[in-house]
């Protein structure tokens, strides 16, 4: 890791195929992770492209199946070969108690890969989540392109998003 590593990196991602292969590159970087495990929150409005990402990575990641949100489900379990990916989606968490009676805590320290859509509706719930390794917002231009913001709250992240910076170059 250099010590200067910027906390936050910015990328115009410019279709709906760019999210995908900004996803698998994300992909990549976890297989090749040896705890196969981290904490990834995805921040945006509905529409910006957050389960693109998540099917970006999973394709990444060799699954070919059918990926949606699990907005009404709060998740879905992907296992791949030795890595297991849970995709979260609190946009309609309103009670903590959902979060405890499923068990998701236990979910999230068990070593997997944890990306968590809406997790400022469950933090505002009261819902205690763990510190996300790596966070992604994501935004639209005026131009309909999507603007992906990257922080990294960890070593953890901070090793992800320096991986990402230096391999993915989107085409502008």
């Amino acid at each position: 890791m250099s010590p200067q590593a910027p906390e936050k990196t910015t990328v115009d991602l410019v279709d709906e195929a760019a999210t995908l292969a900004f996803g698998a590159e994300i992909a990549s970087i976890l297989v090749g992770n040896p705890d196969k495990s981290g904490v990834i929150f995805l921040h945006g409005d509905l529409g910006a492209g957050k389960t693109t990402l998540v099917r970006g990575i999973l394709r990444g990641l060799g699954f070919e199946g059918r990926v949606k949100s699990p907005t009404y489900t709060l998740v879905e379990l992907y296992a791949i070969s030795r890595l297991n990916l849970y995709h979260f989606d609190f946009y309609r968490l309103t009670d903590p108690d959902e979060w405890h009676e499923a068990g998701f805590r236990d979910l999230m320290n068990q070593g997997a890969v944890c990306l968590i859509e809406w997790p400022e509706k469950a933090l505002g719930a009261g819902v205690p989540l763990p510190t996300a390794d790596l966070e992604i917002y994501l935004s639209t231009t005026p131009d309909n392109r999507r603007r992906l913001t990257m922080n990294f709250n960890t070593t953890a992240g901070q090793v992800l998003a320096e991986a990402l910076n230096g391999t993915f170059h989107p085409v502008r």
